[in-house]
């Protein structure tokens, strides 16, 4: 699987691990930065991994922020792109299997890599359910349209 991972300079260190730790596994991973401690802005960087998984570049995408709040809002503003902000393997899983959620935001001053990896193990574990829940993803797309 492709999967795009993007981070502030509060997540690179993160974001740095779990390439690795993908890359070992077998995965295809395209780092779109940041890459060091310079302050950068987030938005940025979230934009940059939604185009990335709203053109079909990456399959799935990781973001990382000092608390995962920021990045994961500057991906959903995408509206191709279903952004869960988690913190355990569970909530990453029903975010796949519920809400078919193609990134994945996590917090690097909040959870350690054992548990952010725990995370993406989950998340890219789990396939997306479908059926009464698929009604419910197709409600996200409808309301964007309804909105322009």
């Amino acid at each position: 699987m492709r999967i795009a991972l993007a981070a502030d300079h509060a997540g690179y260190l993160l974001k740095d691990e779990l390439s690795q730790w993908l890359t070992e596994a077998g995965h295809d991973v395209l780092d779109l930065g940041t890459n060091g401690p310079e302050s950068v802005d987030y938005p940025e960087f979230g934009a940059k991994l939604a185009d990335a998984v709203s053109s079909g570049e990456a399959e799935r995408g990781v973001v990382v922020c000092g608390s995962g709040i920021g990045i994961s809002i500057a991906v959903n503003r995408n509206p191709a792109c279903r952004c869960a902000r988690v913190d355990d393997p569970l909530s990453a899983g029903l975010a796949r299997e519920h809400n078919d959620a193609n990134v994945l935001a996590l917090g690097a001053r909040l959870i350690g890599p054992d548990m952010a990896k725990a995370c993406v193990h989950a998340f890219l574990g789990t396939e997306f359910a479908g059926g009464r829940h698929q009604r419910r993803v197709d409600q996200l797309s409808q309301l964007l349209q309804e909105s322009d």
